[in-house]
């Protein structure tokens, strides 16, 4: 696909995609519930999709109310325990890191495979962890496709969180369900720290009961049986919702509704750095609005990304449009997106004109002259 973009001004209000990190997580849970669940404003996005083909073949009928409302529950008989097959996560990180541990729950052999990038990411963990969970565990070299057979049985374990918090999150929801005693996960040098916050919340609204020390260990109690229906209101997705505010900023003004600014997403910090440079913003609880744009005028900011990773391309974008050195830490986590997004960034924007150094752990962004018109490449990242 190529598109043109025209030098422009743009105003009006947008409503904030749905949040693929809450609509995954809904899906997951969904299919651990003994009953019926009914999601809000779900995702449409390839990620959600994704998720919804893979509790389908895990064992839950999906029923479309309309547009803005899926009915999930489970297939009479069926559940975890008899499932076999081959699931696909597409090109969903979140989706391969938790729906793994959820689907080694089954004691049949499962097939878990990817499209596109994701089969150019390291799934190491997979073999270092199941195994001393009772999981047979066959990959390839430590990439996709991976092959398991369960039954995943919870014990005191201790992984690490450096790379990712999203293995964590499926090893938390596994653990909720099939705990029958109290269970620790110890966590070293966990990341993304809000986004296991959004876990938890969305594990105790169906009645999971995890207690957090300090993001260093985890204790699961056994759940207690419970069928009750369940509903899920997906929140606004505030890593889509980071693009749309930081074109506002530079050649706004915008509304963006939808986006609830009291979230657990990591995301929202986009606020923060909007408000640094220097941008007329006005935050309501449910919508944000830049009342007028940048221009070349924004003042260089210094935003601390270690936990928000996603952030880094319209920080960059952002970035361009303020004078002076823009700093953005937390590079060490970019290397294992869809792109290596470090390099991705530098190669592109100094097509348009912009200089991007890399210094250990540091992005240093000299802005102040705006974007030159070029031809780029999205590198299918963010």
């Amino acid at each position: 696909m190529v598109v043109t973009i025209h030098r422009s001004h743009i105003s009006g209000m947008l409503q904030a995609p749905a949040s693929k990190s809450s609509m995954q997580r809904a899906c997951a849970l969904a299919l651990l519930h003994d009953g019926e669940t009914t999601i809000f404003n779900p995702g449409k996005s390839n990620d959600d999709l994704a998720a919804l083909d893979i509790i389908q073949k895990l064992g839950v009928t999906v029923e479309i109310k309309n547009s803005s409302c899926l009915r999930l529950d489970k297939i009479q008989n069926k559940g975890l325990g008899f499932v076999a097959g081959e699931i696909n996560c597409g090109e969903s990180g979140l989706g391969i890191r938790m729906f793994a541990p959820v689907a080694a729950l089954s004691s049949k052999e499962i097939i878990i495979t990817g499209e596109g990038s994701l089969l150019k990411r390291p799934m190491h963990f997979f073999d270092e962890v199941f195994p001393q969970l009772g999981i047979s565990v066959q990959s390839n070299n430590g990439y996709l496709p991976i092959k398991i057979k369960g039954p995943l049985q919870p014990k005191d374990i201790t992984i690490d969180g450096s790379l990712s918090s999203q293995f964590l999150t499926g090893l938390l929801m596994a653990y909720g369900k099939a705990a029958t005693k109290p269970v620790t996960i110890t966590v070293q040098n966990l990341k993304s720290k809000p986004y296991v916050d959004l876990t938890l919340q969305m594990m105790k609204q169906f009645d999971y009961n995890v207690t957090n020390h300090n993001y260093e260990q985890f204790v699961i109690q056994p759940q207690t049986p419970n069928s009750k229906p369940q509903t899920v209101i997906v929140e606004g997705d505030w890593s889509s919702a980071a693009f749309l505010l930081v074109a506002g900023a530079i050649a706004g003004p915008v509304t963006l509704k939808g986006s609830d600014v009291f979230p657990t997403q990591g995301d929202k910090a986009i606020l923060k750095a909007l408000m640094d440079c220097g941008c007329n913003i006005s935050i309501e609880e449910k919508q944000v609005s830049i009342n007028s744009p940048l221009g070349n005028g924004g003042k260089a900011f210094h935003f601390n990304a270690t936990d928000c990773p996603d952030l880094f391309p319209p920080l960059v974008a952002l970035a361009a449009y303020c004078n002076g050195v823009s700093v953005i830490e937390g590079v060490n986590r970019l290397v294992h997106k869809e792109s290596d997004r470090s390099l991705s960034l530098q190669e592109e924007f100094k097509k348009m004109g912009v200089e991007i150094k890399v210094q250990d752990d540091l992005m240093m962004i000299t802005g102040g002259s705006g974007l030159n018109g070029a031809t780029v490449h999205s590198h299918n990242d963010h």
